[in-house]
């Protein structure tokens, strides 16, 4: 992009899907051309070059006016895509890090950060694991790395046993010398055990201690920054979210759910009492569909199920989904997926509960390919159904895939003025999302006025509904809510009366007065029978 282009390509490489984008200069200012998204198996490559005979069957005279060259016959050889600048991405499979420590209370913030930092984990403890198995862990062949830690200074129960667990990592080290190891917090103080660096083809790498909240945030970001290349599609997401943040100068939070992880990433301008913050965590453990899924998964998903199944054909599901993920999209299928959705993002929620005292964004931003696959209205829904934050958020979708291989620009001032030109293109609006707390059950709860720019909607609000107001994508309004009971609107704080500013988009308004946690049956049919419900009511048709 240093040579000024007037095109170029993004490609976001996933483990199910291949997005690629064309992003062409149209008086002055970067537009998206078009975009389309394939199975991953059919390469950047030929997506491209798929993309590129779209574009040209439907304005033959379009990619000559942006330099792209190619045969004039609407037969593509590749040498368009071949010349094409691309900003390439790939979600590569997390790597696996093995730790130990002293004691299970030093390792369970060290399993904690590792486990939304990119990384599969197995831990152990010299408390609770006899050296034997330990030092199996540690020469397994699927290790690609091991953190050692303690806490810092070492507290009295870890110090008899740091000598013995120093030694065991040192000689693991010199049996795997091209295995990295990591030294936290306390067992930094044993370097020297570890021989000469220079020996070694694996890094040593010293790191601060493990901590709960932000005091564990140095931590998280040094095992964030070890996981992969500098192409990684999850770290460009949250380079983006924070370079998104600060062009709209709104807090901004971006969501992915992919095919083997997720990513969540908070971010938030500079203001002139706070500097700017990007809070990213990636999880694992958190994947649409899980290589073999577990008790836990099952039950995840089948909690959201609107389908009636036994425990045992679930988990075939959800192994046929691995296997073929653009199969079957449709009917049970986009059950599965969406109640699928629902269980990665709690997960994603449970493994980043301390990203929940940033409140609730002004704009929620969701990507990755499973949410493609969904109605608007019900990913509206499986936002509000999951992510149960007092306050107003509008909705929108990373359609394109594109602020991955956007924030994958090196330079801050290029990747903000990519990133200003195409924010009206790569978002996607699905609406605002209303969400007051502390309704009391079994009653009216008050009124919304919705003034629009040419009418007025007047709807009667009950304690417990889901309730979609028609507003168009594009369209501006402000809802008037007066409520009986004094309620929490977020960073609003309480009160009785609210004026929100609210954006239209797919999936409307949707204000939401279920209960703040949400409360699911406990019988199958009957939780099966209230999300039914609960879909019939943001997508009329929905069988109820």
């Amino acid at each position: 992009m240093t040579n000024e282009p007037r095109a170029f390509a993004t490609v976001d490489l996933g483990a199910a899907t291949v997005s690629v984008a064309l992003i062409g200069k149209q008086a002055r200012s970067w537009r998206l051309i078009g975009s389309c998204a394939l199975p991953s198996a059919v390469g950047p490559d030929a997506a491209l070059e798929s993309l590129l005979e779209r574009i040209r069957l439907a304005d033959p005279d379009r990619l000559t006016e942006l330099g792209v060259d190619g045969p004039t016959d609407g037969r593509m050889d590749g040498s368009a895509s071949a010349d094409l600048v691309r900003l390439e991405v790939r979600t590569t499979p997390a790597p696996t890090l093995a730790i130990v420590a002293a004691t299970e209370r030093a390792l369970a913030p060290l399993v904690a950060a590792a486990e939304r930092s990119g990384w599969r984990t197995v831990a152990a403890s010299a408390q609770t694991t006899d050296p034997l198995a330990m030092t199996r862990m540690l020469l397994d062949g699927s290790t690609d790395a091991i953190l050692a830690g303690a806490t810092d200074p070492p507290a009295a129960d870890e110090r008899g046993a740091l000598g013995e667990l120093a030694a065991l990592v040192a000689a693991v080290g010199v049996r795997r010398p091209e295995r990295s190891i990591i030294l936290a917090g306390g067992m930094a103080e044993r370097l020297a055990e570890f021989g000469d660096p220079a020996r070694r083809s694996g890094e040593l790498v010293l790191a601060p201690a493990a901590g709960v909240g932000a005091a564990g945030a140095p931590l998280r970001d040094l095992l964030l920054e070890l996981t992969g290349s500098r192409n990684d599609a999850r770290r460009g997401l949250g380079v983006a979210a924070s370079t998104l943040a600060e062009v709209i100068d709104r807090r901004v939070e971006v969501i992915e759910i992919g095919f083997d992880g997720a990513t969540r990433a908070v971010a938030r301008p500079a203001t002139a009492s706070e500097p700017a913050m990007l809070d990213l965590a990636v999880v694992p453990g958190a994947g649409l569909a899980p290589a073999e899924p577990d008790d836990e998964v099952v039950d995840r998903v089948l909690a959201w199920s609107t389908v009636a199944s036994d425990r045992h054909r679930l988990r075939d599901r959800l192994r046929e989904l691995r296997i073929a993920p653009w199969a079957d999209a449709t009917g049970d299928g986009l059950d599965l997926r969406v109640a699928a959705a629902h269980a990665s993002l709690a997960q994603t929620l449970a493994a980043t509960t301390d990203m929940a005292a940033h409140g609730a964004p002004d704009l929620i931003v969701v990507t990755g390919g499973v949410w493609s696959a969904m109605p608007p209205s019900l990913v509206a829904l499986t936002l509000a159904d999951i992510v149960r934050r007092p306050g107003a958020s509008q909705l929108t979708m990373d359609h394109a895939a594109l602020l991955g291989p956007i924030g994958s620009i090196p330079d801050a001032a290029e990747r903000r003025a990519v990133l200003a030109d195409l924010a009206d293109d790569l978002l996607v609006p699905l609406g605002t999302l209303v969400m007051p707390a502390g309704l009391r059950a079994g009653r009216p709860a008050g009124q919304l006025v919705v003034h629009g720019a040419d009418t007025t909607v007047t709807t009667e609000l009950a304690s417990g509904a889901l309730v979609v107001v028609p507003l168009a994508a594009g369209n501006g309004a402000v809802a008037d809510f007066r409520f009986r009971d004094v309620v929490r609107l977020g960073g609003r704080g309480r009160g009785r009366g609210f004026a929100v500013d609210v954006a239209g988009g797919l999936a409307g308004l949707l204000v939401d007065l279920r209960d703040v946690p949400l409360r699911l049956p406990d019988r199958a049919d009957s939780r099966r029978e209230q999300i039914r419900a609960w879909q019939a009511a943001v997508r009329p048709g929905t069988r109820a």
